[in-house]
């Protein structure tokens, strides 16, 4: 144990205020109306959340159609839903709690002002990502048009001569959205963007922390699971902020390989990761070697969120 390495700790880094909400919105119903609980889609993206509230009793499904028993509460994720859910939902006559997180919230009403006022949407994202699905179907068809890379927005055309307006997912890359952001300014000087950014504090605070850090480290584990969006982002700035050797991990049994040839290793954690799992990997390491923690803030957050008045 000769060896002495320092662990340099993101903060922030862990749940956000969405998540927090989502999983006591989850805990709450089933304290309220008992077991089975259903869950449409995993309520936030960590499978250590997911299989603990199995556990508990919640079933999750993909669709609403997978219900076997439409008497029982349905909770909607913390990436929110298309519009098509909601009326599904009612038409079945399935009673539902939406656990949307209200920074996404946010982003649907500013989807649905803009329509009527006659915009043309582009929406920054990633295709296939529930929170995506979930803006562009709170509009009719084609009312939203969604832009990914760098090159979609260097390639898009207004055809039909409409307003123009960008909104972005919630937790994309802070930097990669500004250099579409700017590409679509220079190309559309008139396109509208939203009054408050769109990308949450969460997100941003987060990529400040891993960039940070990255710096000081020789290696960076970020804890998350693979479809987590916010993760895999901070892997990236990570790597472009100087720390090649970045890599996601979803607990310390990930087999953490040569760990003593580094001197300075830096953790962090995806806003749906449990705090349980960054002291695990932690206390993995200090089993091997002497390790010295220091912490790295950037932010303190004050961010909470009151739960729906069903479950007060």
């Amino acid at each position: 144990m000769n060896n002495k390495i320092t662990i340099h700790l993101a903060s922030p880094r862990g749940f956000c205020a969405g998540v927090d909400r989502a999983i006591e919105i989850v805990k709450k119903t089933i304290q309220k109306f008992g077991t089975p609980v259903y869950v449409r889609h995993e309520i936030v993206h960590n499978k250590y959340v997911v299989e603990d509230l199995k556990k508990k009793g919640v079933i999750f499904v993909e669709k609403l159609n997978e219900i076997k028993d439409k008497s029982r509460p349905v909770i909607f994720s913390a990436h929110g839903v298309p519009k098509s859910v909601y009326d599904s939902a009612n038409l079945k006559k399935i009673f539902f709690i939406d656990a949307a997180c209200p920074l996404v919230s946010k982003v649907h009403r500013e989807a649905e002002h803009l329509n009527k006022n006659g915009f043309k949407i582009l929406l920054i994202g990633h295709s296939n990502h529930p929170e995506v699905i979930g803006t562009m179907g709170q509009l009719p068809k084609n009312s939203v048009d969604l832009i990914e890379t760098k090159n979609d927005a260097t390639i898009y055309q207004n055809k039909n001569k409409k307003k123009l307006a960008y909104l972005t997912q919630t937790t994309l890359s802070v930097d990669d959205t500004a250099e579409i952001i700017k590409i679509l300014r220079n190309k559309f000087p008139k396109i509208q963007g939203p009054k408050k950014e769109d990308i949450c504090y969460a997100t941003t605070n987060r990529q400040l922390a891993v960039k940070k850090i990255a710096k000081l480290c020789d290696i960076i584990f970020v804890i998350g699971s693979k479809n987590s969006s916010n993760s895999l982002r901070l892997v990236e700035v990570a790597k472009k902020s100087g720390c090649k050797n970045t890599f996601l991990i979803d607990s310390k049994k990930n087999e953490i390989k040569n760990i003593l040839k580094y001197k300075n290793i830096g953790i962090t954690s995806g806003a749906s990761a449990p705090e349980r799992l960054v002291f695990d990997l932690i206390n993995e390491i200090k089993k091997k070697t002497k390790a010295d923690v220091k912490e790295v803030e950037v932010a303190q957050e004050m961010v909470s969120f009151k739960l729906p008045k069903i479950l007060n």
